[in-house]
């Protein structure tokens, strides 16, 4: 039996902060999905980063807004 791939959706909202245009954001779009189909899963878990301490407080250093908002969704599930 053959696994099937995982279907990408954008939940509503996740581009709320985007800024450029909407080809642009078309394009963005269509090239993570692209990044998804084209990687084995094996190569999608090596490319992959696990939201840890260590990466929230480099995060949160960086870009605070950001940081505050995964920490605000983290309850969510995903999509």
């Amino acid at each position: 039996m053959t696994k099937k791939k995982p279907e990408i959706e954008f939940a509503p909202g996740c581009f709320d902060d985007f800024e450029g245009s909407q080809e642009e954001l078309d394009a963005l779009q269509a090239e993570i999905v692209a990044m998804f189909n084209n990687l084995t899963p094996e190569e999608l878990a090596a490319k992959s980063r696990p939201l840890d301490d260590d990466l929230l407080a480099e995060l949160i250093e960086e870009d605070p807004e950001i940081a505050k908002r995964l920490l605000n969704t983290a309850h969510r599930p995903l999509q």
